[in-house]
């Protein structure tokens, strides 16, 4: 399932090109466009979900497959070591622009605090 007008769903269809760095089957990780951080992959379901919600409802051994490939970028990156942050944004309240379910990994220098006062 996918949703036509969808970016992530466009990138998955070979559409729009990303520097992908890992891939399964079922779920695919590429370097975001606009890194905030030396690390910064997005992973992805390729079948479009709105968000961690729908996903886990609908598909839990999806979900479970994009949290571990999420694992597997952080280790392919060089940033199990150090640290790196997994953050999911679900909603337009939490800053979810892309309505496509996606994981950020972020990496390779201090994070700070998970959220700023």
């Amino acid at each position: 399932m996918n949703d036509n007008d969808c970016l992530f769903c466009k990138i998955v269809a070979g559409e729009i090109p990303s520097k992908r760095v890992r891939e399964t089957q079922r779920v695919l990780a590429f370097r975001d466009i606009n890194p905030k951080t030396p690390t910064h992959v997005l992973v992805i379901p390729k079948d479009h979900y709105a968000d961690v919600a729908d996903l886990v409802h609908a598909d839990p051994e999806l979900a479970a497959e994009t949290l571990a490939v999420a694992a597997a970028v952080a280790d392919d990156e060089g940033v199990t070591g150090s640290g790196w942050r997994l953050l999911a944004n679900s909603g337009p309240d939490a800053g979810q622009e892309v309505f496509h379910m996606h994981l950020h990994v972020f990496g390779g220098k201090p994070l700070g605090p998970m959220i700023s006062a």
